[in-house]
């Protein structure tokens, strides 16, 4: 069975960036536990774009959907801790996700 990547492709205005990265950077370890999931990255945009990429590869689709139905939801639950007690924001202003199935890949020569 050939593993599947998802790539969110989210769209972040340049003063959102660090505000997005932070987030990032405190979820991190909540998609690493779950069953199926193989590997993530998170791609900062270096120039003529301001879409990030967030990489992900499953052992199947269903390990996705089952993340997506479950742990993804608590992962991307709105949260306080805004001036005020409000709700965050989102960073991004826009999201398409790019579904893919593995049909080759390489790693480095021993």
């Amino acid at each position: 069975m050939a593993s599947v990547v998802k790539i969110n492709v989210l769209t972040v205005p340049a003063e959102q960036r660090e505000v997005l990265e932070k987030r990032f950077a405190s979820r991190a370890g909540l998609v690493e536990s779950a069953d199926g999931f193989e590997w993530f990255e998170l791609l900062r945009p270096l120039e003529g774009t301001d879409q990030y990429l967030v990489y992900t590869r499953w052992r199947s689709e269903a390990d996705f959907e089952t993340w997506m139905a479950t742990s993804m939801r608590d992962a991307h639950a709105p949260r306080g801790g805004g001036e005020g007690g409000e709700q965050q924001k989102p960073a991004a202003s826009g999201a398409t996700l790019w579904s893919f199935e593995v049909v080759q890949s390489a790693a480095p020569k021993s």
